[in-house]
């Protein structure tokens, strides 16, 4: 049975930070992709960053970049995105997903599992 675990959300003030984590078990981590997705209340899921299986490639929607880190430990099969300078647009429900092809890939219908998501908030 394939387990993704996301933890690490929370409040935040704008500007602060936060570090998602994601343990996948169940499955050969090394071996998927990982992309983080996010979920506003009336709005409809969105791609926010991936990884490809060995870290080779990321990938980041534009309103993250150089704000947002993802990475992955494949020996601890836990992908990470680290969240900087954050804003009130922010604010969503965050996913992890994972993607049995092994790239970097921006669309949600790729992935075949997901976690069960962490809310953050961040208050301007």
């Amino acid at each position: 049975q394939v387990q993704l675990v996301e933890s690490g959300g929370g409040l935040v003030q704008a500007g602060g930070s936060l570090r998602l984590s994601c343990v996948a078990s169940g499955l050969i981590f090394s071996s998927y992709a990982m992309g983080w997705f996010r979920q506003a209340p009336g709005k409809e899921r969105e791609f926010v960053a991936a990884i490809s299986w060995n870290g080779g490639r990321t990938y980041y929607v534009d309103s993250v970049k150089g704000r947002f880190t993802i990475s992955r430990d494949n020996a601890k099969r836990t992908a990470f995105l680290q969240m900087n300078s954050l804003k009130p647009e922010d604010t969503a429900v965050y996913y992890c997903a994972a993607d049995a092809a092994g790239s970097a890939s921006p669309r949600l219908y790729a992935y075949d599992y997901w976690g069960q998501g962490t809310q953050v908030t961040v208050s301007s």
